[in-house]
């Protein structure tokens, strides 16, 4: 259920701007926001994932849009409350870890596209040292996904969150996707070809 997710967004300013452009507004949800732990679809959905954007603020004031990318399962929930993921050199900007450090609040964006569906997921996070922090390093480092050791990890208090429809999402598939769809086709060529008289 999106109440937390709409009662942190869905100001009176916001409110405002729907009756201006709408003539309506969705009602008040109240002004104390309360965090909503992820159920076990949210978190599923979280661990089927291979990337998601993250989006701070950077220490300019500039909202700044990350995308993580990783083998299948890199983000953790580590409870229905908790995300986490390992976090490598990269580019080496630390951009959003400097981000984070300054202003928690971040807001998770995963696609699914071949599903049309889409999950937004409002937290608090902190960027820890991997050396200080062994155990979290262990919980999170994918099996197989870096050839580096991780450097830091980022971990994120679920606040709310919110499915969104389908609409204007464009499917797209991975290479792992494709190949698992084309697979009953390419085995049933072959059969046909076996048949085939020798020339």
């Amino acid at each position: 259920m999106a109440r937390e997710f709409l009662r942190t967004l869905l100001t009176p300013k916001v409110r405002e701007a729907e009756r201006h452009y709408y003539g309506r507004s969705y009602p008040a949800l109240g002004d104390t926001s309360e965090p909503e732990a992820m159920t076990a679809d949210e978190m599923q959905f979280a661990a089927e994932r291979d990337s998601f954007y993250l989006a701070s603020i950077a220490e300019s004031g500039w909202p700044y849009v990350q995308h993580r990318g990783g083998p299948r399962g890199f983000l953790r929930a580590l409870s229905p409350q908790q995300l986490a993921f390992a976090d490598y050199g990269g580019n080496r900007q630390l951009i959003s870890v400097v981000a984070v450090s300054l202003k928690k609040r971040v807001c998770l964006f995963l696609m699914d596209y071949a599903q049309r569906t889409r999950l937004k997921i409002l937290g608090h996070a902190e960027v820890l040292d991997a050396r200080q922090h062994p155990d979290l390093v262990a919980a999170t480092a994918p099996d197989g996904g870096h050839a580096a050791p991780p450097e830091r990890v980022f971990r994120i208090d679920v606040h709310s969150h919110d499915w969104n429809c389908p609409k204007f999402i464009t499917p797209r598939f991975t290479a792992a996707e494709f190949e698992a769809a084309v697979a009953p086709l390419r085995e049933r060529i072959r059969e046909l070809e076996a048949r085939l008289p020798a020339p």
